[in-house]
């Protein structure tokens, strides 16, 4: 990758033709958002969203030009379009069956792990019972869904960028047994994502699609907070067998919950349940316990809702410092009662998903 720069890809690029201008797509202005790490290299190609879908060929044909440069370990191109406001539509729907299961062969069941606000633990939690399973005997992978904000490389002591042995299919990382993909693998901690959702969008759709995930049991995923593009994008094309949302006990993180299960709900996700984390705290000193979120908030929105409360997991200092050093609690101190508490409820979630698969629900926009 020595000596590659921005020029060179962007030089590569002006060999692309737009179809319907007949012009290099540099010289139209259409390539923002050029990034260049370590071999891999992303871009993003803007065009009219009433072209977006059929220039499909388009954008092959940019990866392929920059895929022939020196040096260069995999190309990711985004398709993005930006509506005028006026023009802005809801999601379309999304047709079901083999096309929309061809994202993710091979994979029996998919788990998304989400949460209506950020700050309740979510990724902690979801990397504790994808450990978990992987504890059980299933083949794991996650996919570390927060475009925004990647924290999986760092959580699971992940080090290093993906190869690709042919230059189309990226191989996921590894550690404690199960497989990994993240955009914190492919740019730098610090650097912001400043993309737009259909470019979010996009990259999900690869992460899928052109990483070599092989056959697992189970994909967890790890959404980011919220009800937005990336949710959306997992709930409409990709095959969920179920949603797990983590709350804190608080008044306002169950409202925002509440939001998040009615959305899944609302996209023919099925929810697997509820879990309550930082739900209380337990003096290492002293032992006395202090429900500093309140407590208990969690199962009571789970039977008011209709749907099972899976556990609660406890603020403790032990789950942070295991995270945060890349080894979660469930390997790190798997005989530890907190351990304990995601191993319970990775079993109870593989029990209630079987061997299910799910085609992509149809979205009706009324």
């Amino acid at each position: 990758m020595s000596g590659l720069s921005e020029q060179d890809v962007l030089a590569a690029l002006r060999q692309v033709i737009d179809p319907d201008k007949g012009k290099d797509i540099v010289g139209l202005g259409m390539v923002s958002g050029v990034q260049l790490r370590d071999g891999h290299v992303g871009f993003a190609i803007e065009v009219e969203p009433q072209r977006g879908p059929r220039l499909e060929p388009l954008r092959k044909a940019a990866e392929k030009a920059v895929e022939a440069l020196a040096g260069v370990l995999s190309v990711t191109a985004v398709l993005t379009a930006q509506k005028p406001a006026a023009a802005a539509r809801p999601p379309q729907p999304h047709a079901h069956g083999p096309a929309a299961k061809a994202l993710v062969p091979g994979v029996g069941a998919i788990v998304a792990i989400a949460s209506g606000k950020g700050g309740v633990g979510k990724s902690t939690v979801a990397a504790n019972l994808a450990l978990g399973f992987a504890a059980h005997g299933l083949k794991v992978g996650l996919l570390d869904a927060d475009i925004y904000g990647p924290s999986m490389p760092r959580m699971l002591g992940i080090a290093g960028k993906p190869q690709s042995h042919d230059g189309k299919m990226l191989q996921p990382m590894s550690n404690y047994g199960i497989k990994c993909m993240s955009m914190g693998f492919l740019v730098a901690e610090d650097t912001p994502m400043i993309w737009r959702g259909p470019m979010v969008m996009s990259a999900l759709q690869q992460m899928l699609r052109d990483v070599a995930w092989g056959e697992l049991d189970v994909m967890v995923v790890d959404l980011p907070p919220g009800t937005g593009d990336a949710q959306l994008t997992m709930a409409q094309q990709v095959p969920l067998s179920g949603a797990v949302i983590v709350s804190t006990p608080q008044d306002i993180a169950l409202l925002d919950a509440r939001k998040g299960l009615n959305m899944f709900r609302k996209v023919d996700v099925p929810v697997l349940g509820i879990i309550e984390n930082m739900s209380y705290f337990r003096c290492p000193h002293c032992g006395g316990r202090s429900d500093i979120f309140s407590h208990g908030g969690a199962r009571r929105e789970a039977e008011r809702l209709g749907v099972e409360f899976l556990g609660e997991v406890p603020l403790d200092i032990l789950i942070r410092e295991t995270s945060d050093e890349g080894r979660p609690i469930v390997v790190s101190h798997p005989d530890s009662e907190h351990a304990r508490v995601f191993l319970a409820m990775a079993a109870r979630l593989a029990a209630k998903l079987g061997s299910t698969r799910r085609q992509a629900p149809r979205i009706v926009v009324e």
